[in-house]
């Protein structure tokens, strides 16, 4: 099997988690053994940290493969997959490492195994540099049950930074096939929500703050909307300090927006939930169907769906750059950018000639 090993460059692009997930996933999923070198080799801290080494240990759990150099700062490893098999798992980062990046590389698996499968993922479920767990369930879920993905996940306990104690149970549905998706009408926006919270010892008045900041940016550019922010403390199902915010806006055509942010030591709440209102409006200036943050996670989908997908975005970034990059070094998928010239803004059309793969077990 070796020699028939895809060579993957972990430092190219964005050259990131990113690469590990997009590669491990489709190796699992397409069967094809995976050489990845030099792992975040640009990062201050180069090579696997505990969140990617836990998601190459889940895939690899999930088909039965072998793994190899698989270790805290290895830059270096091999995934040679076996049978993708459904049944429970359970993946425990041990840190506040993203439970959403856990996920985002055991999700597309699941979708290929001979039954429903079941996760039980541990870690940070509102961590930096990552989704937060609100935005999988309240963004992705719904865009990405449009390619016929069927998930549930129950949150069982926060998890914030440093010490992570998250827990979500994840339950996927199997498919017989992906359908490509059209996104391409964006529509007005109609409604603008979020949550803003603080867990642990925080007190309340921080969310509070977030919420009445973030309302009063958002404001300034839509006057029309009524926007319902809700601060919340969160009790029993916290495991922790933490606080943070998310902004939801939707659309008449049904396209989902998010910004978020999350509370620091030494930064005011109001310039928190400053921050993710500016992130939400950057997102809906564009007048694209998705965010910056939605845009490189349907880029799997894409590639594994059957037919061809067409998604409106704002301009493309690095990390949607790179998952396409790897799609198509490990599928059939053929990816088109187009800049849309009607628009006077900066928008592009990411279009997709799906691979078309079809789970031979159902």
């Amino acid at each position: 099997m070796d020699s028939a090993a895809v060579e993957i460059d972990g430092s190219v692009m964005e050259g990131g988690g990113q690469i590990l997930r997009v590669s491990a996933a489709l190796s699992c999923i397409v069967g094809t053994a995976i050489k990845i070198a030099k792992i975040r080799a640009g990062r201050s801290s180069p090579g696997l940290r505990p969140q990617h080494l836990t998601g190459l240990q889940l895939v690899s759990d999930l088909c039965s493969g072998g793994l190899q150099g698989a270790t805290i700062g290895s830059t270096d490893i091999s995934l040679t997959p076996g049978k993708l098999r459904s049944g429970s798992h359970t993946a425990d980062t041990q840190t506040a490492g993203s439970v959403c990046l856990l996920l985002q590389v055991a999700l597309p698996c699941a979708l290929y195994a001979d039954g429903v499968s079941k996760f039980c993922l541990k870690g940070g479920t509102n961590a930096e540099m990552a989704p937060q767990i609100d935005y999988m369930l309240k963004v992705f879920k719904p865009v990405v049950e449009k390619f016929g993905v069927h998930f549930d996940c129950d949150v069982r306990m926060r998890g914030y930074y440093p010490k992570g104690g998250g827990e979500v149970l994840v339950t996927v549905d199997p498919v017989k096939e992906l359908q490509p998706v059209t996104l391409t009408e964006r529509g007005n926006i109609t409604k603008i929500h979020g949550r803003a919270f603080v867990a642990g010892v925080l007190p309340f008045k921080l969310a509070k703050d977030m919420s009445t900041a973030a309302v009063r940016t958002i404001r300034k550019e839509i006057k029309e909307l009524y926007i319902n922010i809700q601060p919340l403390q969160e009790k029993e199902k916290a495991y922790g300090n933490g606080s943070g915010i998310i902004i939801i806006a939707e659309s008449s055509s049904g396209c989902l927006f998010a910004g978020s942010a999350l509370g620091k030591k030494g930064v005011y709440a109001d310039k928190v939930g400053i921050e993710a209102a500016e992130m939400l409006l950057r997102n809906i200036r564009h007048n694209g169907c998705v965010d910056e943050f939605l845009q490189d996670q349907l880029i799997i989908f894409m590639a594994l769906a059957k037919g061809t997908s067409r998604i409106r975005t704002g301009a493309v970034t690095l990390h949607t750059q790179t998952a396409i990059h790897i799609a198509e070094q490990l599928t059939q998928a053929k990816f088109t950018i187009t800049k849309c010239e009607d628009e006077p803004s900066n928008t592009f059309i990411i279009e997709c000639q799906g691979s078309g793969v079809v789970n031979p077990k159902l």
